[in-house]
Protein backbone atom coordinates (compact mmCIF):
# COMPACT_ATOMS: atom_id res chain seq x y z
CA UNK A 1 0.00 0.00 0.00
CA UNK A 2 1.04 3.46 -0.89
CA UNK A 3 0.44 6.68 0.69
CA UNK A 4 2.68 9.19 0.82
CA UNK A 5 6.53 9.38 -0.99
CA UNK A 6 9.56 10.84 1.04
CA UNK A 7 13.33 10.32 0.66
CA UNK A 8 14.39 7.39 1.75
CA UNK A 9 15.28 7.21 5.68
CA UNK A 10 19.13 5.34 5.29
CA UNK A 11 21.12 7.95 7.59
CA UNK A 12 18.19 7.24 10.64
CA UNK A 13 18.17 3.16 9.83
CA UNK A 14 21.92 3.44 10.29
CA UNK A 15 22.05 4.69 13.67
CA UNK A 16 18.91 2.39 14.73
CA UNK A 17 21.13 -0.53 13.88
CA UNK A 18 24.20 0.93 15.59
CA UNK A 19 22.53 1.05 18.52
CA UNK A 20 20.26 -1.95 18.83
CA UNK A 21 20.15 -3.59 21.96
CA UNK A 22 21.94 -6.54 23.12
CA UNK A 23 19.45 -9.80 23.19
CA UNK A 24 19.67 -13.60 22.99
CA UNK A 25 17.60 -13.89 19.63
CA UNK A 26 20.30 -13.96 16.65
CA UNK A 27 16.97 -14.29 14.47
CA UNK A 28 17.92 -15.24 10.68
CA UNK A 29 15.52 -15.59 8.19
CA UNK A 30 15.62 -17.39 4.53
CA UNK A 31 12.56 -17.78 2.18
CA UNK A 32 12.38 -22.01 1.69
CA UNK A 33 10.05 -22.32 -1.25
CA UNK A 34 8.27 -19.47 -3.29
CA UNK A 35 4.55 -20.00 -5.49
CA UNK A 36 2.32 -17.99 -7.29
CA UNK A 37 -0.79 -18.09 -5.47
CA UNK A 38 -3.71 -16.91 -7.63
CA UNK A 39 -7.26 -15.34 -7.72
CA UNK A 40 -6.04 -12.79 -4.24
CA UNK A 41 -5.81 -9.26 -5.80
CA UNK A 42 -2.98 -7.95 -5.02
CA UNK A 43 -2.34 -9.61 -2.00
CA UNK A 44 -2.56 -7.45 1.43
CA UNK A 45 -1.79 -10.06 4.11
CA UNK A 46 -1.99 -13.25 5.92
CA UNK A 47 -2.93 -14.54 9.38
CA UNK A 48 -2.75 -18.07 10.82
CA UNK A 49 -5.30 -19.34 13.12
CA UNK A 50 -6.12 -22.85 14.09
CA UNK A 51 -4.07 -24.61 11.45
CA UNK A 52 -5.79 -22.92 8.83
CA UNK A 53 -3.86 -19.56 6.84
CA UNK A 54 -6.01 -17.05 5.86
CA UNK A 55 -4.53 -15.01 2.84
CA UNK A 56 -6.75 -11.53 2.00
CA UNK A 57 -6.85 -9.25 -0.62
CA UNK A 58 -8.17 -6.59 -3.00
CA UNK A 59 -9.17 -8.31 -6.03
CA UNK A 60 -12.71 -6.71 -7.64
CA UNK A 61 -13.33 -6.32 -4.26
CA UNK A 62 -11.66 -7.15 -0.80
CA UNK A 63 -12.01 -10.68 -0.37
CA UNK A 64 -9.86 -13.57 1.72
CA UNK A 65 -9.27 -17.06 0.65
CA UNK A 66 -7.92 -20.12 3.13
CA UNK A 67 -5.69 -22.33 2.90
CA UNK A 68 -4.02 -25.88 4.99
CA UNK A 69 -0.02 -25.84 5.21
CA UNK A 70 1.85 -29.40 3.15
CA UNK A 71 5.43 -29.20 4.04
CA UNK A 72 6.12 -26.03 2.00
CA UNK A 73 3.30 -25.46 0.14
CA UNK A 74 0.00 -23.87 0.78
CA UNK A 75 -3.03 -25.80 -0.66
CA UNK A 76 -6.51 -23.84 -0.77
CA UNK A 77 -9.43 -25.00 0.72
CA UNK A 78 -11.80 -24.29 -2.22
CA UNK A 79 -13.37 -21.34 0.88
CA UNK A 80 -13.72 -17.81 -0.19
CA UNK A 81 -14.78 -15.17 1.78
CA UNK A 82 -15.68 -12.01 0.29
CA UNK A 83 -16.23 -8.30 2.76
CA UNK A 84 -19.03 -7.03 0.75
CA UNK A 85 -22.35 -6.05 2.42
CA UNK A 86 -25.85 -6.39 -0.10
CA UNK A 87 -23.07 -6.94 -2.78
CA UNK A 88 -21.06 -3.49 -2.50
CA UNK A 89 -17.70 -3.73 -1.50
CA UNK A 90 -17.52 -2.63 1.85
CA UNK A 91 -13.51 -3.36 3.11
CA UNK A 92 -12.08 -2.61 -0.43
CA UNK A 93 -8.52 -2.75 0.84
CA UNK A 94 -7.89 -5.28 4.14
CA UNK A 95 -5.01 -4.53 5.92
CA UNK A 96 -4.96 -6.54 9.10
CA UNK A 97 -7.13 -9.34 11.05
CA UNK A 98 -7.20 -9.29 15.04
CA UNK A 99 -8.58 -12.22 16.30
CA UNK A 100 -8.65 -12.96 19.67
CA UNK A 101 -10.23 -16.10 21.12
CA UNK A 102 -13.14 -14.56 23.44
CA UNK A 103 -12.34 -10.73 22.03
CA UNK A 104 -14.33 -8.70 19.67
CA UNK A 105 -13.03 -9.03 15.94
CA UNK A 106 -11.62 -6.33 13.56
CA UNK A 107 -10.62 -6.20 10.62
CA UNK A 108 -8.72 -2.78 8.69
CA UNK A 109 -9.21 -1.29 5.55
CA UNK A 110 -7.65 1.90 4.14
CA UNK A 111 -9.32 3.63 1.58
CA UNK A 112 -8.34 6.10 -1.14
CA UNK A 113 -9.28 9.74 -1.28
CA UNK A 114 -7.96 10.69 -4.49
CA UNK A 115 -6.47 8.83 -7.58
CA UNK A 116 -3.14 10.45 -6.95
CA UNK A 117 -3.18 7.81 -3.90
CA UNK A 118 -1.56 10.73 -1.54
CA UNK A 119 -4.92 10.77 0.71
CA UNK A 120 -6.55 8.13 2.33
CA UNK A 121 -8.81 7.47 5.41
CA UNK A 122 -8.27 4.58 7.48
CA UNK A 123 -11.52 2.31 8.75
CA UNK A 124 -11.61 -0.40 11.47
CA UNK A 125 -14.48 -2.72 11.23
CA UNK A 126 -16.28 -4.95 13.92
CA UNK A 127 -17.18 -8.30 12.40
CA UNK A 128 -18.76 -11.02 13.57
CA UNK A 129 -16.29 -13.57 12.69
CA UNK A 130 -17.91 -16.90 12.98
CA UNK A 131 -21.06 -15.74 10.59
CA UNK A 132 -18.73 -13.94 8.26
CA UNK A 133 -17.17 -17.53 7.79
CA UNK A 134 -20.37 -19.01 7.66
CA UNK A 135 -22.06 -16.93 5.29
CA UNK A 136 -19.18 -15.79 2.93
CA UNK A 137 -19.98 -12.61 3.38
CA UNK A 138 -20.19 -8.96 5.73
CA UNK A 139 -24.37 -9.67 5.36
CA UNK A 140 -25.51 -9.78 8.99
CA UNK A 141 -21.74 -10.02 10.05
CA UNK A 142 -21.04 -6.20 10.14
CA UNK A 143 -20.91 -5.04 13.55
CA UNK A 144 -19.64 -1.51 13.77
CA UNK A 145 -17.47 0.76 11.51
CA UNK A 146 -15.07 2.84 13.34
CA UNK A 147 -12.78 5.49 11.89
CA UNK A 148 -9.20 4.90 12.71
CA UNK A 149 -8.74 9.22 13.01
CA UNK A 150 -5.89 9.07 16.00
CA UNK A 151 -3.77 7.53 13.05
CA UNK A 152 -1.20 9.18 11.37
CA UNK A 153 -1.09 7.07 8.13
CA UNK A 154 -3.47 3.98 7.54
CA UNK A 155 -3.86 1.04 10.38
CA UNK A 156 -3.10 -2.58 10.34
CA UNK A 157 -5.15 -4.47 13.50
CA UNK A 158 -2.90 -7.09 15.59
CA UNK A 159 -3.70 -8.12 19.04
CA UNK A 160 -0.80 -7.71 21.36
CA UNK A 161 -0.88 -8.60 25.38
CA UNK A 162 0.30 -5.73 27.84
CA UNK A 163 0.94 -5.94 30.90
CA UNK A 164 -1.50 -8.69 30.97
CA UNK A 165 -3.92 -7.37 29.16
CA UNK A 166 -5.29 -7.80 25.59
CA UNK A 167 -5.25 -4.35 23.46
CA UNK A 168 -5.39 -3.94 19.86
CA UNK A 169 -1.87 -2.66 18.24
CA UNK A 170 -2.09 -0.33 15.03
CA UNK A 171 0.14 1.10 12.75
CA UNK A 172 0.89 3.63 10.02
CA UNK A 173 2.90 3.36 6.97
CA UNK A 174 4.44 6.21 5.82
CA UNK A 175 7.90 7.83 6.72
CA UNK A 176 7.06 10.63 8.72
CA UNK A 177 5.77 10.42 12.65
CA UNK A 178 5.29 6.97 12.58
CA UNK A 179 3.91 4.86 15.38
CA UNK A 180 2.33 1.56 17.01
CA UNK A 181 -0.55 2.60 19.35
CA UNK A 182 -2.73 0.22 21.53
CA UNK A 183 -6.19 0.85 21.78
CA UNK A 184 -8.14 -1.04 24.53
CA UNK A 185 -10.35 -3.66 22.95
CA UNK A 186 -13.49 -3.11 24.65
CA UNK A 187 -13.84 1.34 24.20
CA UNK A 188 -12.44 0.42 20.65
CA UNK A 189 -15.96 -2.26 20.41
CA UNK A 190 -18.51 0.59 21.20
CA UNK A 191 -16.59 3.59 19.68
CA UNK A 192 -17.18 5.65 16.20
CA UNK A 193 -13.59 7.33 16.07
CA UNK A 194 -10.32 6.13 17.61
CA UNK A 195 -9.37 9.66 19.25
CA UNK A 196 -12.30 9.11 21.70
CA UNK A 197 -10.72 9.60 25.42
CA UNK A 198 -9.16 6.46 26.70
CA UNK A 199 -9.02 4.78 23.29
CA UNK A 200 -5.13 5.09 22.96
CA UNK A 201 -3.87 3.50 26.22
CA UNK A 202 0.14 3.36 24.90
CA UNK A 203 2.07 3.96 21.78
CA UNK A 204 5.75 4.56 20.82
CA UNK A 205 7.55 5.80 17.91
CA UNK A 206 8.82 3.51 14.81
CA UNK A 207 10.13 3.27 11.84
CA UNK A 208 8.87 3.87 8.49
CA UNK A 209 6.71 1.78 5.75
CA UNK A 210 4.87 -0.70 8.14
CA UNK A 211 2.49 -3.00 5.71
CA UNK A 212 1.34 -5.61 8.83
CA UNK A 213 2.00 -6.42 12.02
CA UNK A 214 2.65 -10.00 13.37
CA UNK A 215 2.67 -10.72 17.48
CA UNK A 216 4.48 -13.24 19.01
CA UNK A 217 3.15 -13.76 22.56
CA UNK A 218 5.07 -16.27 24.24
CA UNK A 219 8.30 -13.95 23.76
CA UNK A 220 6.23 -10.85 23.95
CA UNK A 221 7.78 -9.72 20.56
CA UNK A 222 6.09 -7.34 17.79
CA UNK A 223 7.32 -7.96 14.65
CA UNK A 224 6.98 -4.64 12.14
CA UNK A 225 6.47 -6.64 8.42
CA UNK A 226 8.18 -3.47 6.44
CA UNK A 227 9.34 -1.94 3.13
CA UNK A 228 12.75 -0.52 3.34
CA UNK A 229 11.78 1.69 0.48
CA UNK A 230 8.29 3.18 -0.74
CA UNK A 231 6.64 -0.12 -1.91
CA UNK A 232 9.64 -1.55 -2.34
CA UNK A 233 12.02 -4.57 -0.84
CA UNK A 234 11.53 -6.65 2.44
CA UNK A 235 12.07 -5.65 5.78
CA UNK A 236 10.89 -7.44 9.18
CA UNK A 237 11.60 -5.13 12.41
CA UNK A 238 11.91 -7.71 15.68
CA UNK A 239 10.97 -5.21 19.07
CA UNK A 240 10.25 -5.59 22.45
CA UNK A 241 6.77 -4.78 22.77
CA UNK A 242 6.77 -3.97 26.92
CA UNK A 243 10.28 -2.23 26.79
CA UNK A 244 8.83 -0.42 23.61
CA UNK A 245 5.63 0.92 25.16
CA UNK A 246 7.01 1.58 28.59
CA UNK A 247 10.18 4.15 26.32
CA UNK A 248 7.74 5.19 23.98
CA UNK A 249 10.38 4.26 20.90
CA UNK A 250 10.76 1.05 19.11
CA UNK A 251 13.33 -1.38 21.57
CA UNK A 252 14.75 -3.40 18.38
CA UNK A 253 15.24 -6.71 18.73
CA UNK A 254 16.84 -7.69 14.73
CA UNK A 255 16.24 -5.99 11.88
CA UNK A 256 16.62 -9.08 8.97
CA UNK A 257 16.09 -8.05 5.48
CA UNK A 258 16.37 -9.81 2.35
CA UNK A 259 16.95 -8.56 -1.65
CA UNK A 260 13.58 -9.18 -2.68
CA UNK A 261 12.93 -6.47 -4.82
CA UNK A 262 8.87 -6.61 -4.41
CA UNK A 263 6.21 -5.07 -2.02
CA UNK A 264 6.11 -6.67 1.21
CA UNK A 265 2.57 -6.62 2.33
CA UNK A 266 2.35 -9.58 5.28
CA UNK A 267 3.38 -12.18 7.29
CA UNK A 268 2.12 -14.84 9.80
CA UNK A 269 4.14 -17.57 11.83
CA UNK A 270 2.83 -20.95 11.68
CA UNK A 271 2.53 -23.58 13.64
CA UNK A 272 5.51 -22.53 15.83
CA UNK A 273 8.06 -19.10 15.67
CA UNK A 274 10.27 -21.33 13.10
CA UNK A 275 7.81 -20.97 9.85
CA UNK A 276 6.41 -18.51 8.49
CA UNK A 277 4.39 -17.30 5.03
CA UNK A 278 5.24 -14.10 3.99
CA UNK A 279 2.87 -12.41 0.89
CA UNK A 280 3.51 -9.52 -1.69
CA UNK A 281 1.17 -7.61 -4.10
CA UNK A 282 2.98 -9.12 -6.99
CA UNK A 283 1.27 -11.02 -9.56
CA UNK A 284 3.40 -13.90 -9.50
CA UNK A 285 5.59 -15.57 -7.03
CA UNK A 286 3.58 -13.41 -4.35
CA UNK A 287 3.65 -16.29 -1.30
CA UNK A 288 7.01 -17.56 0.30
CA UNK A 289 7.31 -19.93 2.91
CA UNK A 290 9.89 -19.12 5.24
CA UNK A 291 12.17 -20.26 7.48
CA UNK A 292 13.08 -18.71 11.19
CA UNK A 293 16.10 -19.42 12.89
CA UNK A 294 16.22 -17.97 16.78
Amino acid sequence: MKIIAFAATACAFALLCAFLPHHPYSIEMQISRSATIDSLGACQGAKFLDGTVYLYGDREVGMMRTYHVQNDSLVYTGHEYRFTQDGKDVINHPTGIAYHKGMPVFVGNSVRLNKEGTLWKALIYQINWEGFLKTGTLDNNLISTIEDDACIQGCRPEYVKYKGKWYVATADYGNKGNEVRLYDAALLAKASKTSEPGMVVKKFACTPWVQNLCYLPEKNILVLIQNQEEGRKWRFTYVDLAKSLDEGTASVIKVSETDKPDELEGFTFLKNDQNGVAVTSSRSNNVHCMKVNW
